[in-house]
């Protein structure tokens, strides 16, 4: 299922609901981020994904990243809440969901890179190749976070 993400866009449609995810700030011992590249709009990502019913979020962290890149991770810390009601994700099926996603830091402790229908490329990026790539806002916005290690974690307001 694609997926157009409206950013500040007065055009964009009206949310119908929200749904609880998450995303992971994986760095290696290197300090390289592990990135993906997204099946469903072809930009690279940190990892992440939905929430299930019954499960824990940080079940959720460890289950995304294993999915999407081949890697298992061990949350660690909170990065921030991101929540902004003007990103509004709008799929194929006509859904149409407001952001809302929790984003951790978490330490790869296994597990070899591999892609998934929901990733096209995984990799273990430098930090200075990161420009290079076309990542979206609140993805660049993460990341920017994540590398900052700010005292708290940072929330939409």
């Amino acid at each position: 299922m694609a997926r157009t993400d409206h950013y500040h866009d007065p055009n964009a449609p009206k949310a119908t609901n929200i749904v609880v995810a998450v995303t992971a700030f994986v760095q290696d011992d290197q300090g390289r981020l592990l990135m993906i590249r997204r099946t469903d709009n072809d930009l690279y990502s940190i990892p992440g994904g939905a929430q299930d019913v019954g499960e824990a979020i940080g079940h959720t962290v460890v289950r995304e990243v294993k999915e999407e890149t081949g890697i298992t991770v061990e949350p660690t810390d909170l990065i921030g809440v991101y929540s902004d009601p003007a990103h509004v994700i709008s799929y194929t099926d006509g859904e149409v969901r407001q952001q809302f996603s929790i984003c951790f830091r978490a330490h790869p402790i296994g597990g070899e890179l591999r892609t998934s229908n929901e990733s096209s490329e995984v990799h273990w990026i430098h930090r200075n190749d990161l420009e290079s790539l076309n990542i979206h806002p609140s993805i660049n916005l993460r990341i920017e976070h994540g590398f900052t290690r700010k005292a708290s974690p940072y929330f939409t307001i």
